[in-house]
């Protein structure tokens, strides 16, 4: 096992973490970044420098900008360490990963925490079925290798990656027999105090309404303010039914795509004790920061979608002013000096974030995709079934780590990932409390797997 020592660690190659990476190095700061992937970009930029050209052009212009990023960082002082999945973070800034079979630990002065975003569980009827899956999964596929499906699929749920998946499809030939959209007339009425701003934020709502457009004109089956999704199949999925205005539907479908929006990827966050929030608005726990990313846990930082859910651009953004931070924080500029760069950052990211609130409130996921009926699995490694969730509540079972202990929920291998949000809604309304009462997991490391093997190479 290697041990070293450096300024600072950065964990995650996403927009933040490239970004806040590239900035430290420029500040004369010693820094590691650290990222699971074979090669440079995070979720939303996975694979943009092995992608040939045909696929960056099929995926549209602003895949494209994450090979802005990828060449600064490549161009940097910035150690980059691909293929290192990072299972430990303590509050003392050691940083422990797995690396070509190996261990190793860094000793740093600060640690940045750039893990981005993760998908909401969809938990509905059938949706564990071989066929179904999140539409964020099958965009990595297209990213990574240019794999889609054979035959056609249906979009199903709410959000701006629906149709921008739907779009990205079309554009690879990919074959959509429907789009069946969960957002309301209602929706629309509630998002409506936030328009203003969003409107402010013209080119974010020109690219939605493009989006949407080139999706009608190609003639896709599109259903608006859909309700009580399930998936049909007993070995795999054969259909899509939900109703319209009281009316049933039912889509056959061997491929069903399914998405919500995303959430914080708090796994790290957590496993530090830092304090969190409940956000009302995205429906999601957020660990909570000053105005420079860091933690209560001193020298910690959070930026990008980890931080709170606002896209590539503004995770850019926020990795630069999060840089700023932990260079004042460890002598290399003064706070004159930072204040003075982080003013027009701030103000670019303030014109970023114009559109979220119209965002968050238009397509805020419905209750009953979120809060499942008892027949529907919720921890997919253990098999526990809301209604069994409900059941450790009458028992006098509290919160999620109590569920552990009434039937192993969220104890498998995602460590809670899949199922921990919707734990937590399912305990909060079945004792008739908020969400932010009931808590999250306790999440411990390893927070990825490793063997004893390994840890005995320690």
């Amino acid at each position: 096992m290697s041990h070293a020592s450096v300024d600072v660690v950065v964990v995650g190659a996403g927009a933040a973490g490239m970004s806040g990476a590239v900035a430290l190095a420029g500040l004369g700061l010693q820094v590691v970044l650290l990222d699971e992937q074979g090669s440079p970009g995070g979720q939303i930029y996975r694979g943009i420098t092995l992608a040939p050209l045909s696929r960056r052009d099929m995926l549209g212009p602003d895949y494209a900008q994450g090979n802005v990023l990828a060449q600064a960082l490549g161009a940097s002082t910035v150690r980059y360490e691909k293929g290192a999945a990072v299972w430990q973070v303590t509050r003392d800034h050691q940083v422990s990963y797995l690396r070509d079979g190996r261990l190793h630990t860094l000793q740093a002065k600060a640690v940045l925490l750039a893990t981005g975003a993760m998908e909401r569980p969809f938990p509905i009827s059938g949706w564990t079925l071989p066929g179904v899956m999140s539409a964020g999964a099958a965009q990595i596929l297209l990213k990574s290798s240019g794999l889609a499906p054979s035959e056609p699929v249906v979009l199903a749920g709410c959000g701006p990656l629906l149709y921008l998946l739907g779009w990205q499809y079309l554009r690879a030939g990919v074959p959509i027999k429907a789009l069946v959209d969960t957002t309301r007339p209602e929706d629309y009425w509630r998002a409506r105090r936030h328009l203003f701003a969003a409107l402010r934020a013209w080119p974010y709502l020109r690219k939605g309404l493009d989006l949407m457009r080139s999706l009608r004109s190609a003639g896709i089956a599109h259903y608006t303010g859909a309700e009580q999704l399930a998936i049909e199949g007993s070995e795999a999925a054969t259909a899509l039914t939900f109703s319209v205005s009281g009316k049933a539907q039912r889509v056959a479908t061997r491929c069903v795509l399914l998405h919500q929006g995303v959430v914080p990827n708090i796994q790290f966050s957590q496993s530090l004790r830092a304090r969190h929030h409940w956000d009302i608005d995205q429906l999601c726990f957020s660990p909570v920061l000053d105005p420079w990313g860091e933690m209560d846990v001193p020298g910690v930082y959070v930026a990008g979608d980890g931080a709170g859910i606002g896209g590539a651009q503004a995770a850019a953004l926020q990795g630069q002013l999060t840089a700023l931070g932990i260079a004042r924080q460890l002598g290399k500029i003064t706070d004159a000096e930072r204040d003075q760069q982080a003013g027009p950052l701030r103000e670019t990211l303030a014109a970023n974030l114009r559109i979220r609130p119209f965002l968050d409130a238009l397509y805020q996921p419905k209750e009953q995709n979120r809060i499942p009926a008892d027949e529907v699995m919720v921890c997919r490694c253990e098999e526990v079934t809301a209604g069994q969730l409900r059941q450790f509540v009458a028992l006098g079972c509290t919160g999620p780590n109590q569920a552990k202990s009434f039937g192993r929920c969220g104890m498998g291998p995602c460590q809670g990932r899949m199922c921990g949000l919707t734990v937590t809604e399912v305990i909060a309304k079945a004792r008739g409390v908020s969400a932010a009462e009931v808590g999250y997991y306790r999440i411990r490391p390893p927070i990825k797997p490793i063997t004893l093997g390994e840890l005995a190479g320690e």
